[in-house]
């Protein structure tokens, strides 16, 4: 059984502000980052982060994609056609499951991903920066369980499998080479 600890008006306002000014704060440095990463690609967010998706699930349906990509499912649907006019992935039904439309990587969407991976600067990323004294202090960096859990609870166990799930295999599929992200053999 489930107990609650009651919580004041003025505690929820006062947590709620702080988590909204906190992730805004956040998102916006995460978001020019990301953006001036994959500029050279001419790619949008959206189309990156439906590729990293496709690339780890290896057959995300658009639902997988709108679910884990934290997107409406018409913005996965309509930035992923972008991508299949692109030639960079290719739309397909399953035979036991005609009701989702799923998305597989083309060659040359796998090998843009992983271009993008390859180009990665981390001095260029305001997180990243802001992240080393904790790192640089405690040796590690900030291990986020507080907010997994939050996570966890709004957006359910899925998604947060999935997510640890994406960062296992990204640790077991890449090595490092002279500063730069390479796919193991």
């Amino acid at each position: 059984m489930d107990h609650q600890i009651p919580c004041s008006l003025k505690q929820s306002v006062m947590f709620s502000h702080k988590v909204a000014q906190l992730s805004k704060a956040l998102w916006k440095s995460v978001e020019k980052d990301w953006q001036t990463w994959i500029k050279p690609f001419d790619l949008n967010i959206n189309e990156h982060h439906i590729l990293w998706i496709a690339y780890h699930l290896d057959g995300a349906s658009i639902s997988d994609i709108a679910k884990f990509g934290v997107m409406h499912v018409s913005t996965a649907f309509n930035f992923s056609k972008k991508l299949e006019e692109r030639g960079l992935l290719v739309f397909s039904k399953k035979e036991n499951d005609k009701r989702n439309t799923y998305v597989c990587l083309t060659k040359e969407g796998q090998e843009l991903f992983l271009q993008t991976l390859e180009a990665y600067e981390p001095t260029t990323y305001g997180v990243y920066e802001g992240a080393l004294p904790i790192r640089n202090l405690y040796g590690k960096f900030p291990e986020f369980s507080e907010l997994i859990s939050i996570v966890r609870h709004i957006y359910g166990p899925d998604f947060v499998e999935m997510f640890e799930e994406t960062l296992h295999k990204f640790d077991e599929e890449f090595t490092e080479q002279e500063g730069k992200l390479v796919k193991k053999k």
